[in-house]
């Protein structure tokens, strides 16, 4: 097995980024508390190979920059996903990233290469079984684990997402032995959205506090990189000094889901608000309101729509003002080892 290759890109959450979040399918094998995923908005088709070439070429068009991430529900339940990565590479896709459980499902390890897939990126929230079981499903942890260590064996580059959550934050500083151990050459740490099964639930919805963010997350990421292994956090909460920008405004950022929805936002994605719809393999802008009509919207709490669907993460001065701004989602920080 080779070094991992950190070099080698994937999604970016910075300004002029262009992503192309393309769900081929919302099935998956795992019940995860937080999945974001709701089939009556997003539909509850596998699309076909021709369609998903099809809806490829259109974001290939748009810029050739665009990086290209595959994600579903599980996308390696998909027959199709091996030649949906290779068609992805002959239009030009800057880089092709697989969103992955681990389950790794079709022998897709034996149909893909290192040279076609920059990176399998595994979904892990815990550092141990019991933290990550609970939230993920029983058995879970073992075969992300596995699916790590065989894509390692075959010198697939790996990163790792962690969705941060109060069910999972206090165990968050114990990660770094196990990202060594994996040979993961980039760590996502995301925090967790009030959507899909999360807002359908009755359950304490997960939301962290400042504090509690600011005291483990970014000193975690610096622990990180210092070990070598690049690190990506959503800021989530504003200093007075930090200027609040919109990822709508300022990157390219597409979520295409098999009904034909493209939303912009991912927090948007609960609602019949998506700015573009596919029509027989045309991309067709939708009429007002939709969300593209929010991302110009200036108010004192920053994010419009976490004020209007998660407005639990907020404090207010006794003034009633808001005590801090909430960040876009999609504009992350970075943290490259020294």
């Amino acid at each position: 097995m080779t070094a991992a290759m950190p070099s080698r890109k994937t999604v970016a959450f910075t300004q002029k980024a262009v992503n192309v979040f393309f769900h081929i399918l919302t099935q998956c094998n795992l019940h995860c508390r937080h999945c974001y995923i709701n089939p009556d908005q997003h539909g509850r088709q596998h699309l076909s190979i021709g369609t998903i070439k099809a809806w490829l070429a259109l974001f290939a068009d748009h810029s050739k920059a665009a990086n290209v991430i595959f994600l579903g529900g599980e996308p390696t339940l998909h027959p199709g996903l091996a030649p949906a990565v290779r068609h992805a590479r002959r239009l030009g896709y800057q880089s092709v990233t697989i969103d992955t459980n681990g389950y790794l499902f079709n022998s897709i390890l034996d149909k893909v290469t290192p040279s076609e897939v920059d990176f399998f990126s595994f979904s892990l929230d815990g550092p141990t079984a019991a933290i990550n079981d609970p939230i993920r499903g029983e058995g879970s942890y073992r075969a992300c684990i596995e699916g790590m260590a065989a894509a390692r064996a075959k010198d697939f580059n790996i990163s790792l997402i962690y969705t941060v959550s109060s069910a999972n934050i206090d165990a968050l500083p114990q990660i770094l032995p196990l990202l060594k151990k994996m040979g993961v050459a980039r760590f996502f740490m995301q925090v967790i959205g009030i959507r899909g099964r999360c807002a359908a639930s009755e359950r304490d919805t997960g939301q962290v506090t400042r504090e509690r963010w600011k005291q483990i997350v970014p000193p975690l990421a610096h622990e990180v990189a210092q070990a070598g292994i690049v690190t990506v956090y959503p800021k989530v909460f504003l200093d007075a000094n930090e200027a609040f920008e919109c990822a709508g405004l300022v990157a390219d950022n597409y979520f295409i889901f098999p009904n034909g929805r493209v939303y912009r936002c991912p927090l948007c994605e609960d609602y019949d608000l998506h700015a573009h719809k596919i029509v027989e393999n045309r991309l067709v802008p939708q009429p007002p309101i939709n969300e593209s009509d929010l991302f110009a919207l200036t108010i004192p709490e920053g994010c419009v729509m976490n004020r209007l669907i998660q407005p639990d993460n907020l404090r207010y001065t006794p003034a009633g003002t808001p005590a801090y701004q909430i960040a876009c989602c999609l504009l992350k920080q970075e943290v490259s080892p020294s």
